[in-house]
């Protein structure tokens, strides 16, 4: 695409273009991103920058758990009130450098400064660590997808950078026809993993068990949409018995 058509938007990335002319994206959206949940429970993560899109970025890492450090010299309201009740440690100066990052699993740069987002990235990329600065994908070796989250159901949505807002539009759709009753099944079959490990001898048995449950009649998202959970379970137990009375005439 031509640089004219993006005249007056600056440059944003490492290759320091002055206009931006999107050479950095460009083949962005054949790359095939290996997607991944991460387990940030006590795992120490920097947020640089402390305005509302740090502030986004600070409350998905405390709801996963992360041990959050924000670097800022100064920090929304929300984002002072996390730190005054000690849920965020905040280090209220710029960033200083790669000694910030030491002992650091991941890091987003949410700043509006150029030079600090490409020091973030430089630092980070030599550590060999995870690291994403905000709406600048070139700068970032992972991207953040847009989250459906009810329970333990948890729904990712890429557009691989292209559009963060095509993505909410999913989001929105996806809330509306995958929800608590998807949610609750998650649960109910969670609770009878320890009898198929223990009595399903192979993963392959394991998988035909919940497959069956999941895409059998009658249908148990239906029922949990109607507020029958009792008829799930029961669905559950019949066929745990259908497998032991199989096993006895084997």
């Amino acid at each position: 695409m031509p640089a004219q058509a993006y005249a007056g938007k600056e440059c944003v990335c490492q290759l320091r273009r002055g206009i931006c002319d999107q050479s950095c994206v460009q083949g962005m959206l054949d790359t095939p991103f290996y997607i991944a949940c991460l387990r940030l429970v006590g795992r120490r993560c920097v947020v640089v920058g402390g305005g509302s899109v740090g502030l986004e970025k600070v409350e998905g890492l405390l709801a996963c758990g992360g041990e959050v450090t924000l670097i800022a010299p100064e920090a929304d309201t929300e984002l002072q009130e996390y730190a005054a009740e000690r849920s965020i440690r905040w280090e209220q100066r710029p960033y200083a450098g790669p000694a910030d990052l030491e002992g650091v699993f991941i890091v987003i740069a949410a700043t509006n400064d150029t030079d600090v987002n490409i020091a973030v990235y430089g630092d980070a990329e030599r550590r060999a660590m995870l690291v994403n600065v905000v709406d600048v994908p070139p700068l970032c070796n992972f991207i953040l997808p847009a989250i459906v989250r009810t329970g333990p159901l948890a729904i990712a949505i890429s557009t691989a950078g292209a559009s963060p807002a095509l993505a909410k539009r999913m989001k929105r759709e996806i809330e509306g026809q995958f929800g608590e009753p998807y949610a609750q099944l998650a649960v109910l079959l969670n609770e009878v993993r320890g009898w198929a490990k223990g009595t399903l001898p192979t993963y392959q048995d394991r998988k035909e068990f919940f497959e069956g449950l999941v895409g059998g009649e009658p249908d148990p998202v239906a029922l949990l949409r109607e507020g029958d959970e009792q008829a799930v379970r029961e669905l559950i137990t019949r066929a745990q018995s259908a497998h032991a009375l199989q096993v006895s005439r084997a």
